[in-house]
């Protein structure tokens, strides 16, 4: 998938990434290796570079350098090679913009969770965060993100992707729940039908009455926001990559 792209390379955009793979320019080896219609020889010798850059970032691990490179729509690219340390955010607040009550990061297998009077310390959660090579949320470019930065005065270092971007450019529009019934991605019957606003209702409960149950049903809600962000990223990510691409990458 990322080693399908040129849109890091100066001057090219989608169309002529298109125009490069109708004309079997496939990946980075097949641009390095063949000639190239409608590019000089200078300008062939600077992206053959920018491509070398690539191949070492890649080679290093480096999933920053192309957050800097690829335009910001595009980021969701780094999924395939960076999935297996990818981690999955979500947060929850009191109803306030600016008022933190619970993070979760999970690696789509196990979550980790911060609770504000507990445990959500400001250099934790940002030492869980930068573990990742991406961090992936929904609508999190809008919400998730800019509340943690304005809570704790911290914005992730790594790559994003907005999966709420992700799904709207493959047809699946609304809220994270109802894209999940709309693939048959289940949640457990304890939160099921339980909403944002529930959650803002729990953290009120929780402080009111210290009923650990409030705090569980809130701490579990945010957990699977998290995690069903996994398998939400393989299908959609896959299928977007499908009908850019043309064909359909394997991601487990």
């Amino acid at each position: 998938m990322l080693q399908n792209t040129f849109l890091f390379l100066d001057g090219i955009r989608h169309g002529r990434e298109k125009a490069l793979w109708n004309q079997g320019i496939k990946d980075w080896n097949d641009f390095l290796s063949k000639d190239l219609k409608g590019i000089s020889s200078a300008k062939k010798e600077r992206h053959d570079a920018q491509i070398m850059g690539a191949k070492k970032a890649m080679a290093d691990f480096n999933s920053s350098y192309f957050s800097q490179k690829l335009p910001k729509s595009e980021t969701w690219r780094l999924f395939k090679d960076f999935k297996d340390e990818a981690c999955f955010l979500d947060i929850e607040t009191s109803g306030y913009y600016s008022d933190v009550t619970v993070i979760g990061v999970s690696d789509g297998f196990e979550t980790k969770t911060f609770v504000k009077g507990i445990n959500l310390n400001r250099n934790k959660v940002i030492e869980e965060i930068e573990k990742y090579k991406l961090v992936l949320t929904f609508n999190g470019g809008s919400f998730d993100l800019p509340v943690i930065k304005k809570y704790f005065g911290y914005y992730p270092g790594i790559p994003h992707i907005d999966l709420r971007h992700v799904c709207s450019k493959i047809g699946l529009n609304g809220g994270l729940k109802s894209i999940e019934q709309q693939l048959g991605i289940k949640r457990d019957a304890e939160v099921k039908t339980v909403t944002g606003s529930d959650a803002v209702i729990f953290w009120e409960l929780w402080k009111r009455t210290r009923e650990k149950k409030y705090l569980e049903l809130l701490v579990q809600y945010n957990r699977e926001d998290c995690e069903n962000l996994r398998p939400l990223s393989n299908f959609a990510i896959a299928e977007l990559w499908k009908r850019t691409f043309n064909f359909s990458p394997i991601i487990h």
